[in-house]
């Protein structure tokens, strides 16, 4: 794609330094830019190094200047990078219809406007609205919904009674309503405790590749609208989670545990069952938590506790080596060994 560069600001809401009749042909990394190519910078640094490189124009902060450079200056870089990518690098178009290869039950509904690729299974009932993608070998099991605009990337499952917002994104290798985990120990054995709910996922979703997410034992397994899930995540039955959540890899949550609006889980955090953790919690990367957390709070560790109080504790575990060996002085001085 060819744009000049005041076609490209007007659509970044950006001011421009230099020449604007300028023709951008692509966007790429700084240490791998080329004339004719838009790059990024969101400090000092990474500036000095787009300024140095072949790139004709940068994207940078409203103070930036240059007289090397065409600038695009706006007032948030990292918004104007992810704006501009859509722009040069836009998602691809799938045609409706319905590939001969998918397998789709006569009672379903299916829009003429989605596309229905191939080895997709579509179970009884289902409702498929428009513009959806299936986009090879997914199942759709009887009685779900997936909502306008919605698209699913290969070998995605979802189990029965699944009910899927519009413009939600879900990755390759998703399984959306297996079984919750339950059994009750009975007579020397794991009985299990029938799952009959199901899973509601709102609008504006995005779900990693080979993320779980498990039906409720009763009720509903909840994703609020405009959460995003990374990549091999587990979420566990009857979990509500809030709005404009965001959880990275490897994050583990427990049955029933609830989770407020605008929260970030990073790595490989894991929830005991039962949890309320509120609105706007940051929990920082591999920590346990165990403990109910409120609204705005920070907490890491193993277990979690306040980050404060985690800090202080990890430094003090630093100052150990050195606190013994003052003790074994004092013992020894004290003692005369």
């Amino acid at each position: 794609m060819n744009l000049t560069v005041a076609e490209l600001a007007k659509q970044l809401a950006g001011e421009i330094t230099g020449d604007a009749r300028a023709t951008l042909t692509g966007f790429a990394m700084i240490d791998r830019a080329k004339a004719g190519d838009l790059t990024f910078a969101e400090n000092a640094e990474y500036f000095a190094a787009a300024e140095a490189s072949a790139a004709t124009a940068i994207i940078c902060d409203l103070k930036a200047a240059s007289d090397k450079k065409i600038l695009i200056r706006v007032a948030n870089p990292r918004l104007a990078f992810a704006k501009a990518l859509a722009i040069f690098f836009p998602e691809p178009q799938f045609a409706a219809g319905i590939h001969p290869s998918a397998v789709i039950a006569k009672s379903a509904q299916v829009d003429p406007s989605a596309h229905i690729g191939p080895h997709c299974t579509i179970g009884e009932r289902v409702k498929i609205g428009a513009k959806v993608v299936l986009q090879a070998g997914d199942f759709i099991g009887d009685d779900s919904v997936l909502g306008d605009e919605t698209n699913l990337f290969p070998n995605v499952t979802i189990y029965s009674r699944t009910q899927i917002g519009q413009r939600v994104r879900i990755h390759a290798g998703v399984v959306i309503g297996a079984d919750g985990f339950g059994y009750v120990f009975d007579a020397g054995v794991h009985r299990k405790v029938p799952q009959i709910g199901n899973v509601v996922i709102g609008d504006h979703v995005e779900i990693g590749a080979n993320t779980t997410i498990d039906r409720a034992a009763l009720g509903s397994t909840v994703i609020g609208k405009g959460t995003k899930i990374d990549n091999l995540v587990q979420v566990g039955h009857n979990v509500e989670i809030g709005e404009h959540c965001i959880f990275c890899a490897q994050v583990g949550i427990s049955g029933s545990t609830k989770i407020g609006n605008y929260t970030v889980l990073a790595g490989q955090v894991g929830l005991a069952g039962h949890l309320k953790i509120g609105n706007q919690v940051t929990i920082g990367s591999k920590s346990g938590v165990m403990h109910n957390i409120p609204d705005g709070e920070q907490w890491l560790g193993i277990p979690a506790q306040p980050d404060r109080q985690a800090k202080r504790m990890m430094i003090a575990l630093q100052r150990l080596p050195d606190l013994f060996k003052k003790i074994a002085e004092w013992e020894k001085k004290l003692t005369g060994n």
